[in-house]
């Protein structure tokens, strides 16, 4: 959507949004008694919200760790060429990475993965230095995560 398309928010949106980031789950009933509107209101919103894009799908929180991705990786990537969407689209398609940015400084994307072990971190980064156009890779491993969460408010 270019801007002047772009859906409008307002406190109901905002608050059928918080209660399906609580709980995907929830049924249109229990989002409609939590936000005190009607059930065709949640259904209407969410449909629309839906439709313009704001909501890309539901999903359930994983607690990564616990399921054998001990670790998170955060690439920075600098690109030659040219050539970074061609790059980013490459790196999106590989099932361990969870984010894929374009950001300013000395470096061109960042990229955060999720290893169940160093052998997979290894074949990663050395799947990335091959990429065409991929000049350097700076990868930097997290010791503790404090807060991670994709969630708004």
């Amino acid at each position: 959507m270019t801007d002047p398309e772009r859906l409008q928010i307002d406190d109901v949106d905002r608050k059928v949004l918080a209660r399906l980031s609580e709980d995907c789950r929830a049924s249109y009933r229990q989002i409609a008694q939590r936000c005190n509107v009607a059930v065709g209101t949640v259904l209407a919103r969410v449909k629309r919200m839906e439709k313009a894009g704001i909501i890309k799908g539901y999903s359930a929180l994983l607690d990564h760790e616990k399921l054998g991705y001990e670790l998170t990786a955060l690439t920075e990537i600098t690109v030659s060429k040219g050539k970074l969407v061609e790059m980013e689209q490459a790196i999106s398609k590989n099932p361990n990475v969870c984010a894929v940015y374009d950001i300013t400084g000395l470096t061109d994307a960042l990229v955060v993965a999720k290893f169940r072990n160093r052998e997979e971190l290894s074949r990663f980064t050395k799947a990335v230095l091959a990429l065409p156009f991929v000049d350097r890779a700076n990868t930097h491993l997290v010791l503790t995560t404090v807060k991670e969460d994709f969630r708004l408010p």
